[in-house]
């Protein structure tokens, strides 16, 4: 189709990760799987948190939002996806597209924020563990929830706005499996500059902010567990922190890798393969590895275990 401005489009087509039709029944069923196990997951550890009194601690609140928002994270995506399959259908519809966009965005910082708090958490409590109860109280614990919602509504609200001024051209091909603002903005007939720039704004403010409170957090963590003379005492700080730095170190990895991996490609079709690692796969491994090397989730886990089948 030949480029021409339309302001009034109603939908857009999601190509996917494959046009290869016998291998649609496939990817149904590896996201299908990735989705179910991803939610009973997160789930089952809000569970545990919830019930066990024992987890009623700033560290597992903490732990739960993140919980709660990797299963809204996956489910902006997802579940379009196995519908497009199921019907053989690769639409979206405007609205749908833009408010897609607008939940990934939010969830996907807000992630970050809740990293960076985590990392906070856990450098009072090895750093300052005398004064850990007095200075992670009830309120201050609700207060960095709420502004990192604030912060990451905030977010996404001005970059889907600025989605919302450009006019389209009328092929509307995104070479995703989702709404992905880049690959949004690319499909516009009129000026993106501040689209572009907002972006990388973003990405860098936010980003920047989060890493460097994540860096900065486990240089003191580092620095104080090497100032213990006890290889008990180190291990046990490092043991406390361990949980936290695998699913830091996942979701960076991943993002960092997806979009070195584009630029250097340049290729949408391999971007959006690789965006499944911290879109569906990060998502999905955070509850085992909060569950596996966490003794007191594995603990609450069993109890809750135990109860469903007495």
């Amino acid at each position: 189709m030949e480029p021409g401005n339309d302001t009034r489009i109603s939908e857009f087509v999601l190509l996917g990760l494959s046009k290869e039709q016998e291998l649609q029944p496939l990817i149904f069923g590896l996201f299908l799987s990735m989705y179910l196990i991803t939610v009973f997951g997160n789930l089952l550890i809000i569970l545990a948190i919830s019930l066990d009194p024992h987890l009623h601690t700033p560290m597992y609140f903490f732990l739960s939002n993140l919980s709660f928002a990797d299963v809204c994270f996956i489910s902006t995506t997802i579940p379009k996806i196995l519908q497009n399959i199921r019907t053989q259908s690769k639409v979206i519809t405007y609205e749908g597209c833009i408010t897609q966009m607008y939940l990934f965005i939010l969830f996907a910082t807000l992630d970050m924020f809740l990293l960076t708090v985590m990392a906070y958490d856990r450098f009072v409590a090895i750093c300052h563990p005398l004064h850990y109860t007095f200075i992670m109280k009830l309120w201050l614990c609700g207060l960095l929830v709420l502004v990192s919602w604030i912060m990451s509504a905030l977010n996404s609200l001005i970059q889907s706005v600025m989605v919302l001024w450009l006019t389209f051209c009328t092929n509307l091909e995104i070479p995703h499996f989702f709404c992905e603002i880049n690959q949004v903005v690319q499909l516009a007939c009129s000026d993106t500059f501040l689209n572009e720039m907002l972006m990388y704004f973003a990405s860098g403010v936010y980003g920047g902010i989060s890493l460097t409170g994540i860096l900065y957090s486990y240089s003191k963590i580092v620095s104080s567990i090497l100032r213990t003379s006890s290889a008990q005492g180190k291990y046990k700080a490092f043991s406390t922190c361990a949980s936290h730095l695998s699913v830091v170190s996942l979701f960076y990895c991943t993002v960092l890798g997806v979009y070195l991996s584009s630029a250097a490609t340049h290729s949408s079709q391999s971007s959006a393969t690789a965006s499944m690692m911290y879109t569906v796969v990060t998502p999905m491994l955070n509850p085992f590895i909060y569950s596996l090397r966490n003794k007191d989730i594995k603990s609450a886990l069993k109890r809750i275990i135990g109860m469903a089948f007495t």
